[in-house]
């Protein structure tokens, strides 16, 4: 998989119909904990005045920030022109940006958010180190990813193997360390569920791994495993 080839990532996210169908199937925890929430809470407690994500998506995170912030400044950046235009429609500032080339100056912002995006980034440390220039000195970023076995059971039926990426449960938090002087982690069991069969297959399309997939047909609904975590950095 080209997870952090950055022409790949282009086209992945040049419109939102591969990210919607991935977040299409995901549920919370058995105990009704949610990631998004779970990273909402974290920058919240930190009462930022000026908030940044980076990778908006569609902007469905950012629009909960600006909801739960009424008095903070919302800035949210991705490398998607289409997927910037969907953040803004919900009355975010956005903007295209390189999370890379970060286009803020030193000490903007109060917290930063990136939420399962880190493991795209072409080079992993430079973008971290961006984040940091970008943060006050007790400034937070809020990162969510996924661990290594993230929905391995589904990959191994299908014939692929598991999802390891440069930044995971797994790897992150070394990462983290070496940008932040305290790092904390929260992580989750969520869970996928698909309706059927062809759900499946559609999730399993929707991610550019060089398989071909083959998961043997199954009746009726299926649930399968996924592994996140929250990271907390400052």
């Amino acid at each position: 998989m080209s997870m952090t080839d950055r022409d790949h990532v282009h086209e992945q996210y040049r419109t939102e119909v591969h990210l919607e169908v991935r977040q299409s199937v995901w549920h919370p925890t058995r105990e009704g904990r949610d990631p998004a929430t779970e990273a909402l809470a974290a920058v919240v407690a930190a009462a930022p005045r000026r908030v940044l994500e980076i990778g908006c998506g569609t902007g469905a995170f950012a629009g909960r920030l600006a909801n739960a912030l009424p008095d903070a400044e919302v800035v949210a950046v991705d490398q998607s022109a289409r997927l910037v235009e969907l953040t803004a429609s919900r009355g975010v500032e956005a903007r295209v940006a390189d999370a890379l080339d970060l286009p803020f100056a030193d000490d903007a912002f109060d917290a930063v958010a990136a939420m399962w995006m880190l493991y795209h980034l072409p080079d992993l440390h430079r973008g971290l180190a961006e984040a940091r220039r970008v943060l006050r000195p007790d400034g937070i970023l809020v990162a969510v990813t996924n661990g290594d076995d993230h929905l391995g059971d589904l990959r191994r039926e299908a014939g692929g193997a598991p999802l390891h990426t440069q930044f995971s449960s797994e790897n992150g938090e070394a990462a983290l360390r070496e940008h932040f002087d305290v790092v904390t982690r929260d992580d989750l069991s969520t869970r996928a569920f698909f309706a059927d069969h062809n759900a499946a297959v559609a999730y399993l399309a929707s991610w550019p791994d060089d398989v071909t997939w083959s998961l043997p047909p199954f009746e009726g609904p299926r649930e399968y495993a996924g592994h996140v975590t929250v990271f907390v950095a400052r």
